[in-house]
């Protein structure tokens, strides 16, 4: 695989890295997140929602679930270090679950936070449900062993300090007027914009927090059912077109379902799912990310699949 240098450092950093700086690291990066400005930039931040300008690209990463390989090859195929060096309006989405089931979940961890330190108005990190609070955490959890396996005895500091950085992850990003990205499905029940933006503050006393992290589409479906998943429910598309309405956008941007090209679209084209991880162990022959010019109008999934970027 032809990486740049950059991502060749970042990569090796993180296969080589103590728990001493991996701690340092997670400390930085909740201190980051903990402090982040409402305003950064022309970007502004309500509770844990992140309002973008429809300007400039945006390079989204869709689940990773450990596949250090596959997050090199996206940083090295969108060039996006270069472009942030440059001060280019380039910005980096995750979609969540970054980390969990994948063998090298520690290391995309480290390269993750290591570019938010680097770039931090050029990346956006969202949550996953892998990234849940404790009682929506997915079952199994493979994290705290990936972290034994890498620092040993004392990884359970390494674990405390990422879930510190956890409740700190966006929970939606909103380009107005055009499309709104989280990590699973739509809070069906909320009322206005605000039920996402503090959808966290709400939990779990509302279930929209759930719906954002756990939620899967499901075609020729009016209404909702509970997910076979344990968490979350499925939605038809009435239910997407309702919540697409209320927030004013075209388009949801998604993660959490394996799609084996490494994407897919639902419900009439209103929902585009990206699906990094490529191999096991949910077996797509293809890893996906979106390279997205914020600067077309999008009017539905089927127009931005020419943004996707599939990986062998």
């Amino acid at each position: 695989m032809d990486l740049n240098k950059d991502v060749q450092r970042l990569a090796r950093e993180s296969l080589e890295a103590s728990l001493n700086e991996f701690s340092r690291l997670t400390d930085r990066i909740v201190s980051l997140l903990h402090n982040e400005p409402k305003q950064v930039g022309n970007m502004r931040t309500v509770g844990r929602l992140i309002e973008v300008p429809a300007e400039g690209e945006a390079i989204v990463v869709g689940d990773l679930h450990g596949d250090l390989e596959t997050l090199a090859q996206i940083l090295s195929v969108s060039e996006f270090t270069r472009k942030a060096e440059r001060g280019e309006h380039s910005r980096l989405i995750f979609l969540g679950d970054y980390g969990d089931r994948g063998a090298l979940s520690p290391e995309v961890y480290y390269v993750v936070m290591s570019l938010k330190v680097s770039f931090p108005e050029h990346v956006i990190l969202l949550r996953g449900n892998h990234e849940g609070p404790d009682d929506l955490q997915a079952s199994p959890h493979d994290l705290p062993m990936q972290l034994y396996d890498k620092f040993g005895e004392k990884s359970t500091e390494a674990y405390a300090k990422l879930k510190q950085l956890f409740s700190l992850l966006y929970n939606a990003v909103l380009v107005k007027n055009s499309c709104i990205l989280l990590h699973g499905g739509v809070p069906s029940k909320a009322k206005s914009i605000d039920d996402v933006a503090y959808a966290h503050t709400k939990h779990p006393q509302e279930s929209h927090l759930e719906e954002i992290l756990w939620s899967d589409p499901q075609e020729s479906l009016k209404g909702t059912l509970p997910s076979p998943r344990g968490a979350g429910k499925l939605f038809g598309q009435d239910v997407t077109e309702g919540f697409l309405k209320l927030v004013n956008v075209r388009v949801l941007i998604r993660g959490h379902e394996p799609a084996d090209a490494g994407f897919k679209t639902s419900h009439g084209g209103r929902i585009l799912t990206i699906f990094s991880r490529k191999g096991e162990p949910y077996f797509n022959s293809q890893g996906a990310f979106l390279q997205l010019d914020l600067t077309e109008m999008i009017d539905n999934a089927f127009q931005l699949k020419r943004f996707v970027r599939q990986l062998q």
